[in-house]
């Protein structure tokens, strides 16, 4: 990569890099000897041995070796007709053109530059915005007139633009959904002049190992489109830092810079993933996002108009490696499973399994006692892509030993959500302002306010909560105290600051729409609010609602209350300045 003060472009190809092409070889040599029938194998050897290797993959990728058991991937290739496999070999055995040269031709018009104008909330100051910011990524169209990009690229939008290749133009675009925890996002532009001439890219497969792929994008550097080539390394579920989710992305090695986000990863002549994140601290180490993720995002709001999320079985396991463990709860030498450790009490699964249960299946496909499941061919994966890939509100069966005995469940399996969210994009933060006392529900962007270093430098104790402590019942919420605004009302208390707040007048609070509807409804002359290490903050109630009107506007705060919470209880945003 050539930079801007002329620096000596890094050679890709290296010693390294033959001795990988040489082990692929070997890898298709073994897979044409085990797998293939005999007679599509004597027809493969009329052809020269750069046609085989360009062959063999394209058999694989075409008879579905993407089961989740062993015994399907195996047949796979022996059940196919001969006459189909040796089309392929003639297909393969045809020149064609340069990955890298299809990736442009296929991206010249389809792939799209976006420009983004974003403002985050400041959730120190949550009756305030961020001061903006101007991003770029990229996309690119898919069918139904859409553009398919990364959600990090419009997350927090007020104002999108795209602009095709080789045009001086930009078109407006509006945000049609949003997934944050794939990192998916689809745009829809109204303006049919845009539509000339784009072509819609195909979605295809997950690609084997070492198979290549060429990332189109916009990244920084430029202004022009660019392509880069690289190989498959590896396929598993990984943590997508956007949405903090673990799903399933394939690993590159080809540099994914900021700009390229949302761009696709095109091989052959359709999309087999869209980059989305690199490896921090690595060089030529990408992530894309797959197409069995994508569809399912894009399934999703197509049956239900909107995101619909990823579906948890809510769910703590613990591997069943150690032998001893094996014995203690009952398994036979055959047997394999993880172990229950904790169930989330708003799951499905709260009302059937119980904590110290071994899952030995998961919809009959079974469990190794690391918790992995076959996928494709000789690879294994976490039984949690299987999970994720269930639509919200679909059963799964669930095969597990208890006591000894074995049972099996119907589960049905639906997105759940965190006592403290992830991630609030797109949404302004909630917030309730009374006689200065600034309560705000505990998220971890909240926490994220305390710098990079946030878990070691935000308060430990709701860090701890954040990341550990699961809900109880629905919609509940933990409430902190986030800062004292100074007054004479409430002087004495700033120390207090960062600790949760528990109970209002005795009354254990639920959410911060409760703790708002406590401190309206109160009828005592005072009112008391319980903390966190027994601290207790009283206050004179009639005295507290005179103060708060004065605070407000002593510190040009517009509404004592966010405009979710003035609207749920019908407050108008004009009175909930000066009342509380």
């Amino acid at each position: 990569m050539l930079s801007s003060s002329g620096r000596a472009v890094r050679k890709l190809c290296s010693s390294s890099s033959c001795t990988a092409a040489s082990v692929i070889r070997n890898r298709n040599l073994l897979l044409r000897e085990r797998y293939i029938s005999p007679l599509v194998s004597s027809n493969l050897a009329k052809y020269s041995k750069t046609t085989q290797h360009r062959a063999i993959p394209s058999l694989f990728n075409n008879f579905s070796l993407y089961s989740t058991t062993a015994e399907a991937s195996t047949a796979a290739i022996t059940s196919a007709s001969a006459a189909t496999a040796n089309n392929h070999l003639e297909e393969a055995s045809q020149p064609n053109l340069s990955d890298a040269y299809s990736a442009i031709e296929l991206a010249l018009d389809s792939v799209v530059k976006i420009f983004t104008v974003s403002s985050s909330p400041n959730y120190f100051l949550p009756w305030q915005n961020k001061s903006q910011r101007e991003t770029m990524g990229s996309g690119f169209v898919i069918t139904g007139k859409k553009i398919l990009t990364n959600a990090h690229v419009v997350a927090d939008h007020t104002f999108v633009l795209v602009r095709k290749h080789g045009s001086p133009t930009k078109y407006r675009a509006e945000v049609q959904a949003v997934g944050h925890e794939c990192d998916l996002a689809i745009l829809v532009v109204e303006n049919e002049e845009f539509w000339k001439g784009m072509n819609f890219l195909e979605l295809g497969d997950i690609p084997f190992l070492q198979e290549a792929v060429a990332v189109v994008g916009y990244p920084q550097g430029g202004d022009n489109i660019s392509v880069t080539k690289g190989v498959v390394s590896r396929v598993e579920p990984t943590q997508y830092v956007h949405g903090a989710s673990q799903l399933m992305a394939i690993q590159i090695d080809a540099a994914i810079n900021p700009g390229n986000s949302g761009g696709p990863a095109i091989m052959g002549n359709k999309v087999a993933g869209v980059a989305f994140q690199n490896l921090s601290g690595a060089e030529n180490i990408g992530y894309i996002i797959p197409v069995p993720v994508i569809k399912h995002f894009i399934n999703g709001v197509e049956e239900s108009g909107k995101y619909v999320g990823f579906c948890s079985m809510g769910l703590s396991c613990q591997p069943t490696e150690n032998v001893q463990l094996r014995k203690h709860f009952g398994m036979r030498p055959e047997m394999t499973g993880v172990l229950v450790s904790k169930i989330n009490p708003l799951s499905d699964a709260h009302r059937v399994l119980k904590t110290d249960d071994i899952i030995l299946a998961f919809d009959g496909v079974p469990i190794a006692n690391d918790g992995t499941v076959p996928f494709r061919n000789r690879e294994r994966i976490t039984f949690d892509h299987l999970v994720s890939m269930k639509k919200p509100n679909e059963t799964a069966s669930v095969r597990l030993l208890r006591g000894g005995e074995e049972h099996e469940f119907s589960i049905t399996l639906r997105p759940l959500q965190p006592l403290v969210p992830v991630h609030q994009f797109d949404k302004l933060p909630s917030y309730y302002i009374f006689a200065g006392l600034v309560f705000v529900p505990l998220t971890q962007p909240y926490l994220h306010e305390y710098g990079e270093e946030w878990y070691n430098t935000s308060p430990r104790r709701l860090c701890e909560r954040a990341l550990k402590e699961l809900p109880k019942k629905a919609d509940q919420q933990l409430i902190i105290l986030s800062q004292v605004l100074m007054d004479d009302i409430n002087a004495g208390y700033e120390r207090l600051a960062e600790l949760q707040v528990k109970k209002v007048n005795g009354v254990e609070i639920d959410n911060l729409k409760h703790l708002c509807q406590l401190i309206r409804d109160c009828s005592s002359e005072s009112l008391r609010f319980d903390l966190d290490d027994d601290r207790v903050i009283a206050l004179n109630y009639q005295s507290a609602k005179v103060a708060t009107s004065r605070i407000l506007k002593r510190h040009r705060i517009p509404s004592a209350m966010s405009s979710d919470l003035s609207a749920e209880q019908n407050i108008p945003e004009s009175e909930s300045a000066s009342s509380s």
